[in-house]
């Protein structure tokens, strides 16, 4: 097995507010065909998109996505401001790094890691 995650999904009820939210707190541009988060397939990990699907509820995901940043704090710290919350300020992880478990605008639970 070469990634282990092949692709993620996001699911929100209100994609114009979930989009502003990503790419205010990652600073970056989804794509408009799909609202997929930019990737480089030539380097390891996977990457997603926002969904949004009739009958199918958000906010109750069981599975928690980390996104890799280079400090965590960064991301984090643009949380509130773009209508999300912290579930848990960035901490260590020993030799691992450091994670924050943040909410976004929907309800949904995801992660953010860093080494430094």
């Amino acid at each position: 097995m070469n990634n282990p995650v092949a692709w993620f999904e996001i699911y929100v009820s209100d994609m114009k507010r979930a989009q502003q939210f990503y790419e205010s707190v990652f600073n970056v541009q989804l794509s408009t065909v799909m609202k997929a988060f930019p990737a480089d397939m030539s380097r390891y990990g996977a990457t997603g998109a926002l969904v949004q699907m009739a009958g199918f509820a958000v906010g109750q995901n069981s599975v928690l996505v980390y996104f890799s940043c280079d400090n965590c704090a960064l991301e984090e710290s643009r949380v509130i401001s773009c209508g999300g919350k912290i579930e848990k300020s960035k901490y260590s992880i020993g030799e691992y790094g450091f994670i924050s478990v943040v909410v976004d605008c929907e309800g949904n639970m995801f992660g953010l890691h860093s080494l430094k």
